[in-house]
C-alpha cells in the first residue's frame, strides 16, 4: 500500500506553479504534467498551459476516455484543498502573457511575450475578470510571474452556480454515455456517407474525362466539402476511438486526399474548442485583417496561439470598414487559407517532431500524403492542357467547398466574445459562445451533422451521427440549469453574422473620424503657433 497523497493548498500549487510546474487539477487532484508530456500531447501543449492552476475535470474528460483518464492520474502529487464550491482557480501564465523556454545557460525560465491587460471597468462586453495580451512593454523590468498575476479578477459569477453546472455536465455525461451514442454506428452512419464520397469522386473523374472540366471541378469541391467531415471526426478521435488508428485515417483523408495538415487541424481546433470565442486565444476567431467580431480586435491584440500581434494596420483599418460586404467573397476563398496555415504549421514543427503523433515518423507521413495530394491534383491540373482553365478548375474546386466555412462561423461569430474568467463552468462557456443552426434531418448531410455545435462542444468525441439524439439531453441540460440553448435558422444566422460584422465596420469609420478630427486640430493648433 503507498502512502497517502498530501493535501495541498492553493498557495502551495500557486507556488509550484510560479516555480515552473504544471499543475492541472482533476477531480481534486492535482496533477503535474511532466515536461516530456507537455511536448508530446497529441492536442497541442497549449491544450494544456491554458489550464494551468485550474480545475480541468469537465473539459478532460470531455476530451479523453477512460483509459487516458486512468493514465492521467498516475502522474497525481496530492489532494487539494477545496471551498464550499470546490477549487478556486488560478489564471494560467499563459493566459497573463507568460510562458516556459530555454534560456541562455540551457535551463527553462520565464518569459513574457505578451502583456496582460485587465478590464478597469465591469460590463458584460468587459467584464472584470476580462484579461487581453496586447504587446509588450519592454521597458518593464518584470522577469517571472507573480502571485498577482495568477490571481483572476472579482467575478460576479456564483461559485455555487458554476459548481452546480460543473455537477450537472457530469451527470450529463453520464446519460450520453449509457444511452450508448459514444458507439460509432458504421454501417448507418458511415455507410451512406462512404457512398456519398466515392459517387462524388466517381462523377468528378467521369466528367474530367468527358472534358467538362468545370463540372468535374464542382463534383471535387462537392467531395472536399463532404468528406472534411470525416477529416474532423478522425482528428477528433471519435471514430473507431483508437489514437493510432484514427489519426493515420484521418491523415489520408485530410492530408492526401485534401492537402491540409490533419496535425495542424487538430493543434489549432482543439485551442477552439477550450477557449472558444475568446479574442487573444481563440484562433477561429483570429482574422485580422479581413475580419474582427469584437472592438476589441481594433486594440492591437497579441495572439497566444499565433505568437504575433493581431495588428489593426492600415489594410485591417481599409478592409474592415466593409467586411460586412466581403463576407461571402473572403469565405469563398477560405480553403486557401487552410493551406498556408497548414504549410506555416508544418514548416515550424519541421523539426519537432515531438509535435506528431508517433513523433518523426508520423511527421514523415506528414509530408509524404501532402506530396502525394500535390502530385495527383497536379496531374488533374496539368491534364486540362490549358492553362486558363486549368486556373478556373483549381477556382471552382476551392470554392464549391465554401458553405463549410460559412457554416462553421455561424455558430460562433455572432456569440459572446467575454471573458468571464477562469471561475466560469466548461458547460455555460460553451453555451453562451456556441450556437445551433437549425437544420431538418432530411437534409442534415449538407452540415455533415455539424450544425449541432453546441452539442458538438459539449461531446467532441461524441459520434457525429449521435449528434440529434444528444442534443435532446443537452437542450434539457441546458433548460434545467437556466441557460440559453442557442440556436437559429440558416438565414437568420447568415444575418447575425453579418450585423455582428457591420456593427464593428461601423466602429472602425467612428474609430477613422475621430483620428481625423485629432488630425485636423493638431494642424489648426500648428497654424496657430
Amino acid at each position: 500500500m503507498g502512502l497517502p497523497s498530501p493535501t495541498l493548498t492553493r498557495e502551495q500549487i500557486a507556488s509550484r506553479i510560479l516555480a515552473g510546474e504544471n499543475i492541472v487539477i482533476l477531480e481534486n487532484k492535482a496533477i503535474r504534467v511532466p515536461p516530456s508530456w507537455l511536448t508530446a500531447h497529441p492536442g497541442g501543449a497549449l491544450a494544456i498551459l491554458h489550464y494551468v492552476g485550474r480545475d480541468a475535470s469537465d473539459e478532460v474528460s470531455a476530451f479523453h476516455p477512460e483509459a487516458t483518464l486512468k493514465r492521467i492520474s498516475q502522474y497525481t502529487i496530492g489532494t487539494v484543498e477545496t471551498g464550499e464550491h470546490g477549487w478556486e482557480p488560478l489564471v494560467p501564465p499563459v493566459m497573463s502573457g507568460w510562458v516556459r523556454r530555454i534560456g541562455a545557460d540551457g535551463s527553462k525560465e520565464w518569459h513574457r511575450e505578451a502583456d496582460a491587460a485587465r478590464s478597469s471597468v465591469d460590463t458584460k462586453a468587459s467584464p472584470a475578470t476580462s484579461i487581453l495580451l496586447v504587446k509588450r512593454d519592454e521597458s518593464s523590468g518584470q522577469t517571472a510571474p507573480t502571485l498577482a498575476t495568477l490571481e483572476p479578477g472579482k467575478t460576479s459569477l456564483s461559485p455555487k452556480m458554476q459548481a452546480q453546472h460543473s455537477q450537472a455536465y457530469k451527470e450529463l455525461h453520464k446519460r450520453v454515455t449509457d444511452a450508448g451514442l459514444f458507439q460509432t454506428r458504421y454501417i448507418t452512419g458511415y455507410g451512406p456517407e462512404v457512398a456519398r464520397y466515392l459517387l462524388l469522386v466517381t462523377a468528378a473523374a467521369y466528367t474530367y474525362y468527358h472534358k467538362w472540366f468545370l463540372i468535374s471541378a464542382a463534383f471535387l469541391g462537392l467531395f472536399w466539402h463532404q468528406v472534411t467531415f470525416a477529416a474532423h471526426d478522425f482528428g477528433h478521435n471519435s471514430v473507431t476511438h483508437n489514437l493510432v488508428i484514427d489519426r493515420l485515417l484521418g491523415t489520408f483523408i485530410a492530408n492526401a486526399c485534401g492537402g491540409l495538415s490533419i496535425n495542424w487541424w487538430v493543434d489549432n481546433h482543439n485551442i477552439h474548442h477550450l477557449m472558444t470565442n475568446h479574442p487573444s486565444h481563440d484562433p477561429d476567431i483570429q482574422h485580422l485583417p479581413f475580419f474582427a467580431i469584437s472592438p476589441v480586435f481594433l486594440t492591437n491584440l497579441w495572439s497566444s496561439y499565433y505568437k504575433r500581434i493581431m495588428a489593426f494596420d492600415a489594410v485591417a483599418n481599409l478592409v474592415l470598414r466593409i467586411q460586412h460586404r466581403l463576407f461571402y467573397v473572403v469565405m469563398s476563398l477560405a480553403r486557401f487559407n487552410l493551406f498556408a496555415l497548414s504549410y506555416i504549421f508544418l514548416a515550424k514543427n519541421a523539426f519537432k517532431s515531438s509535435r506528431f503523433v508517433g513523433g518523426r515518423w508520423w511527421l514523415l507521413m506528414e509530408f509524404g500524403c501532402i506530396g502525394i495530394f500535390w502530385c495527383w491534383y497536379g496531374s488533374v491540373l496539368r491534364g486540362i492542357g490549358n492553362w486558363k482553365t486549368a486556373l478556373l478548375y483549381l477556382l471552382v474546386s476551392n470554392v464549391v467547398a465554401s458553405p463549410l466555412h460559412v457554416q462553421i462561423v455561424l455558430s460562433h461569430f455572432s456569440r459572446s466574445t467575454a471573458d468571464l474568467g477562469p471561475s466560469e463552468s466548461f458547460p455555460a462557456r460553451q453555451l453562451r459562445t456556441t450556437s445551433d443552426v437549425i437544420c431538418p434531418p432530411e437534409i442534415e448531410f449538407i452540415h455533415g451533422g455539424l450544425h449541432l455545435q453546441v452539442t458538438h462542444h459539449f461531446f467532441p468525441r461524441l459520434p457525429r451521427h449521435n449528434l440529434r439524439a444528444a442534443s435532446l439531453l443537452v437542450k434539457e441540460f441546458a433548460k434545467e440549469q437556466g441557460l440559453e440553448y442557442a440556436e437559429f435558422g440558416f438565414v437568420e444566422g447568415n444575418g447575425d453574422v453579418i450585423s455582428t460584422l457591420k456593427g464593428v465596420a461601423d466602429q472602425v469609420k467612428i474609430v477613422g473620424m475621430v483620428a481625423d478630427s485629432h488630425i485636423r486640430e493638431a494642424l489648426v493648433d500648428m497654424k496657430h503657433d
